[in-house]
């Protein structure tokens, strides 16, 4: 699944808008985030790993790295 439907699943999870995601992102960084900003950085695959943990911290979810366990 790639980053944008991910997000925008999320997002519906959450009823929550494009336009108020960026709302919520302008007030949490201080940069200014558009609904045309958020939707060009996503249909370009262009979020940063810092956005996407924004994201996810404004829609009650964590992100993390989990080390893979392979079976010798």
């Amino acid at each position: 699944m790639q980053i944008r439907e991910k997000i925008k699943s999320l997002l519906a999870l959450k009823c929550v808008t494009i336009t108020k995601l960026a709302e919520l992102m302008t007030e949490k960084t201080g940069e200014k985030y558009t609904f045309q900003r958020i939707s060009h950085k996503l249909r370009l695959n262009r979020l940063t790993l810092a956005e996407a943990y924004i994201i996810a911290d404004i829609l009650g979810y964590d992100l993390e790295f989990i080390e893979r366990k392979f079976n010798k």
